[in-house]
């Protein structure tokens, strides 16, 4: 299980190798993505809060990228953190996520991008539940939500 004090470690030190890359020119994703989903996942943006119902679904099922595919949360992490926007504990995978520092808007924050094709998807808090205490505070547009059956 991840903690604070290992995503703090990572966003200074450097992250888990990522199982494979995908590289696309910022052209090349413009022209793949919606506009709205090109905004948040290549030129970091972020969607308004409570922009999505996907804040109150705990249905089961994962969540992928919304660029490359990659497996990123599964729904049994997910929590109400009442934010705004969907919340996790945890990501499915250790290598899925990567985390940046982010020194931006005056405040110093922990960036988190998918590991596979660095699409921005939120930033990582440590104010969550038990029993990781972690917060990973994400962008609805930046995922995909795959049903379990």
């Amino acid at each position: 299980m991840l903690t604070w004090q290992t995503i703090l470690k990572l966003a200074k030190e450097g992250n888990h190798p990522a199982k494979k890359k995908v590289t696309k020119s910022e052209r090349e994703w413009q022209a793949l993505l919606p506009e709205d989903v090109f905004r948040i996942t290549r030129l970091k943006g972020t969607e308004r809060p409570f922009s999505s119902q996907a804040c109150t679904v705990f249905t089961p099922g994962e969540y992928h990228c919304v660029c490359c595919n990659t497996l990123l949360f599964d729904a049994n992490e997910k929590f109400d953190s009442r934010s705004g926007w969907p919340s996790f504990t945890q990501p499915a995978e250790v290598e899925a996520i990567a985390y940046l520092a982010d020194h931006s808007h005056g405040m110093t924050r922990v960036e988190i991008v998918c590991n596979v094709c660095d699409a921005h998807l939120g930033h990582v808090f440590p104010d969550g539940p038990p029993s990781s205490g972690l917060r990973y505070c994400v962008n609805a547009l930046s995922l995909v939500k795959n049903e379990s059956e």
